[in-house]
Parts: structure tokens; sequence; C-alpha cells
């Protein structure tokens, strides 16, 4: 019987070894690609961290600063915004002390000037590092009436408005108000003389905005006598009479849009009228009287140069 070869033991032997260095082998690269994962993962997370950090570095210098002090900023101001109103805006926006940039001073800002300055409406307020801006309708006024002594404006919504010297503006007084008893600034003032002589005043205002705005003709109207307002006092007479600085009565007839039932000429042929003897020269308004109620063919209009 043939004697077995050592060399088969061997072999078992020896492929028991080579499996268990390839085990080895292959444990060893598992082992560096999941520490390689796992740095990976911290890097990634390490980036994030720093691009929170950035981020918020980058919030913190675009947000207003606590604790600097602001200036104020009238956004959207009015060509005959005087220095007056403007330190009265200031003085409201201010009613708390110094302006601090903060987290609610816009806030703060927007409900002093809602509550101090009626001259103001649709009031928005922004804060940056350095200012308060304020954007708002600015209330323009038309008329004034005068009480006593006591004066106060009104303008085309009707809205009452506290007296302040404005030079800039051309403002008619309303005089024959049946009541003269106003409600406080700021409050819409329901009176229908009151609302004729307004829309009266809208309409010269567009008139010249279109017409004559380099010498705008209601620099030259110094009232509106309103007192036989719808005939109160007499049917015959103008219900609606208008004064220049020269005294000068300007004739207008009814309120605005009854020129029909009070067989007058309608209320665009009136101002045609008006802006065709305006337009003559400077002593347009050294007549006596300007009669605008009834037709008067010889009066040149606006159209007849064209």
């Amino acid at each position: 019987m043939a004697k077995r070869k050592r060399q088969s033991g061997k072999g078992f032997f020896s492929f028991s070894t080579r499996q268990s260095k390839s085990r080895t082998k292959i444990t060893a690269k598992a082992v560096f690609f999941q520490a390689a994962q796992v740095f990976v993962i911290i890097f990634i997370f390490a980036g994030v961290a720093v691009g929170f950090v950035a981020l918020n570095n980058y919030v913190e210098s675009t947000s207003p600063s606590s604790g600097r002090t602001a200036g104020i900023e009238l956004a959207n101001p009015p060509a005959w915004l005087n220095e007056t109103l403007k330190q009265r805006i200031c003085s409201a926006a201010k009613a708390d002390g110094e302006l601090v940039i903060s987290e609610g001073l816009a806030k703060k800002v927007q409900q002093n000037l809602q509550q101090k300055v009626v001259w103001l409406d649709d009031i928005t307020v922004q804060t940056t590092d350095e200012s308060v801006r304020i954007f708002a309708r600015w209330r323009k006024p038309l008329a004034m009436v005068k009480r006593g002594v006591e004066k106060f404006y009104i303008d085309r919504e009707l809205v009452v408005l506290d007296y302040l010297d404005i030079p800039e503006l051309a403002v008619v007084k309303i005089d024959g108000l049946h009541s003269t008893k106003a409600p406080a600034a700021g409050e819409v003032w329901r009176q229908d003389d009151l609302a004729a002589g307004i829309a009266l005043l809208e309409k010269l205002e567009i008139m010249d905005a279109s017409i004559t705005p380099d010498k705008p003709l209601m620099n030259h109207i110094d009232r509106i006598d309103v007192s036989n307002f719808n005939g109160r006092e007499s049917g015959k007479l103008s219900h609606i009479i208008l004064y220049t600085k020269n005294n000068t009565e300007i004739i207008w007839g009814a309120e605005i849009g009854t020129w029909q039932r009070n067989l007058e000429v309608p209320d665009e042929e009136k101002l045609a009228k008006l802006y065709a003897h305006y337009n003559i020269g400077e002593k347009w308004n050294e007549v006596k009287y300007i009669n605008l109620r009834d037709p008067q063919n010889n009066v040149i209009q606006p159209i007849d140069k064209y």
C-alpha cells in the first residue's frame, strides 16, 4: 500500500493560512473606508456649522444695530413742506425721547405719528442702521376756516388739519358756512356747504395744473363765500361767489354738478370762461365782477386759438 504524502497536509495548512491573510486584508480595507466616511461626514458637518456662523454674522451686520441713535428721513416730502411742519413731525416721532435703534422702534414711531400728526396718512416706518425712514401720504390743505381767532385747514377729503403758517401754499378762506363748529383735528367735517367749496377749489387746482402751472389762478383767490349755498338766502342770487385778492367778485353760481337744474351754463364752460379771462393779462381782476353763470358768447374760449 502506497504511503500518503505529507504535501497534502501541508497543502491544507497552506490553504488555511492564505484565507486568513485575505480576510485580514478585507477587514483592514473596510476599517479604512469606514474611517474615511466618518471623516467626510465630520468635514461636512463642520462646513455646515461654519456656514451657519457666517450667515448669522451676515444677518447681524445687515439688521439694525441696537443702542445706536438714528436720524429721521422723510421719504417723499411734498414741495410745499416747510421747516415748521418738518419740526413738528420730528418732535412727534421723538415723543418718547431719542430714537435708539431697536426691534420695536419702527412701530413706536408709527404710533406716535398717527396719534400726533394729522397731516400724514397711511404711515409706514422703516429703520436702518442709521435712520428712521417715514413714508406717508401727505394731506394738502385746500381751504382755511376761521372761528373767532382760531384757524384751521380743510383738505380735499374734508379732514380738519391744525393751523400752521405755510406761505408756500395757496390756501383759500371759506366764508358763510352754516356752522363753524368744527370737529377735532384729524376728523372729517361733514357739511354740505363746506364740501361744495372744496369741490370748486379742486376744479381750480386741476385747471391750474393743466392750463396755468407757472402762474396758478388760485394764488389770486382770497376767499369763497358759500352763505347762499343751495339758495338758502335767495334763490335768485349766486349760490357761490369767489373773491380775488383785489376784491373782484367771481360769480360762480350753483355748486358743482347742479348747473342744469339751476338753468346755468355747464361747469366746464364756467371754468373755460374764467381761465380765458385770467389769461387776458395782469389787469384781469381789476374789474368789479366776472359773471360765469349766464351764457356770454363774446367771451374768448381757450379752444378758439386752435
